[in-house]
């Protein structure tokens, strides 16, 4: 059986998906992006769309009765490489030790600079 979640506090899906699926005791994090929950605007910097994002994403996880310290696997989307140094001082803070998996890779992000998503374990 699978449980399909949405974030009040997340900016809604551009698409047709959810924010969040649980299946048994794995939850599937949509990625995320620097979109202002209400407005859909995007801060100028990249530190703070690094920052809204990792926000958009805990929004999601917490609708979803977790946390990002459940976080097994994380998945990072850079449109620029350059940005990786304060992306993983960003991810620091957001997401704990024991730290997941993660895989971060550049991307044609259209319009914005990060985007982030996550699988999360719930089980005992």
């Amino acid at each position: 059986m699978k449980q399909v979640f949405f974030a009040d506090d997340a900016p809604k899906p551009g698409g047709a998906y959810s924010h969040a699926v649980r299946a048994g005791d794995v939850i599937y994090l949509a990625g995320q992006t620097p979109h202002d929950p209400q407005t859909r605007e995007q801060p100028e910097g990249f530190e703070e769309q690094a920052r809204l994002a990792f926000r958009n994403l805990e929004a999601v996880a917490r609708a979803a009765g977790a946390s990002l310290a459940d976080a097994v696997r994380v998945g990072v989307y850079l449109r620029d490489m350059g940005d990786f140094a304060v992306m993983n001082e960003v991810f620091a803070e957001f997401v704990p030790k024991p730290s997941p998996v993660r895989t971060t890779v550049q991307s044609d992000l259209p319009g914005f600079a990060i985007e982030v998503d996550a699988v999360l374990y719930v089980g005992t």
